[in-house]
């Protein structure tokens, strides 16, 4: 079981950690997603800045700190299911696979934390 908690939070650090620094390099189609969900550019950063708590959060987790790795995962969790609600809310269903995709990941980071 330890080994599958490895994997899953190295899996959900790496891609919580790129996905921030796509926000804070304001990549072309993070602009154009955030746009199209009616979340403000200037929201950006500080929405990054989340992202890399949460995968700092895991890593921390992963190299002792259960407790906070579980609080990093759950507010993963709860970031990701406000990113599908905006898609949602929005209508824009074309490319809801990758919250998604971030919020299953984290889950499981989540529920394999917990379980070990």
């Amino acid at each position: 079981m330890f080994t599958a908690y490895v994997a899953v939070c190295v899996a959900a650090i790496v891609a919580d950690a790129s996905i921030a620094v796509a926000d804070l390099l304001r990549a072309r189609f993070v602009l154009a997603n955030s746009a199209e969900v009616g979340v403000p550019a200037s929201w950006l950063p500080w929405l990054a800045a989340l992202k890399a708590a949460g995968a700092a959060g895991l890593l921390v987790g992963l190299l002792g700190a259960g407790a906070l790795g579980t609080a990093a995962a759950a507010g993963l969790v709860l970031f990701f299911v406000g990113a599908v609600a905006a898609h949602v809310r929005a209508r824009v269903f074309h490319n809801i696979a990758f919250p998604v995709g971030y919020l299953a990941l984290n889950t499981a980071a989540l529920v394999v934390g917990v379980a070990v």
